[in-house]
């Protein structure tokens, strides 16, 4: 298995196989709907000047993991961060470490950028992956998260 970013202006099939993957967790949205969002969405990401990335871990042409993230300014770090959109793992590759091989590129890759930091959220019933980002040296922070879509 290999995990690697996708490049700016990856193939159509690459981009597909990314939105299949993530529709899984799509449960309470129209599939068609969804899936053209998830599309826009990854599209817009690889472009040359999006704050977006995406990791993917890929076995034998098979996507099993994905993260999606953007680099944005924190002014409590003083300069850039990382917010981690998703992090997602294709149902029946779930507890073989890719979760965690992903973000270990992940952190990698923000040392590479000197990113100041990567911040998160999960659930709060989610003890697996809380377990996952404590064994990696993430911390709680309390804090409530608000929307406002138009």
């Amino acid at each position: 298995m290999k995990v690697y970013q996708v490049p700016v202006h990856a193939d159509q099939q690459l981009i597909e196989k990314i939105a299949g993957l993530l529709m899984q967790q799509m449960t309470r949205h129209d599939s068609d709907e969804a899936y053209q969002l998830l599309l826009n969405g990854i599209n817009e990401a690889l472009t040359e000047d999006s704050p977006a990335n995406i990791l993917v871990a890929e076995e034998n042409g098979d996507i099993l993991g994905v993260a999606f993230f953007n680099v944005g300014i924190s002014l409590k770090m003083g300069g850039p961060y990382v917010w981690l959109n998703d992090l997602f793992v294709h149902n029946d590759y779930r507890n073989q470490g890719i979760a965690k091989k992903l973000l270990l590129h992940l952190i990698r890759w923000a040392e590479r950028e000197n990113i100041r930091g990567i911040e998160l959220e999960t659930g709060v019933n989610n003890s697996v992956t809380k377990h996952l980002y404590n064994s990696l040296g993430f911390h709680d922070i309390v804090s409530n998260r608000y929307c406002f879509n138009f």
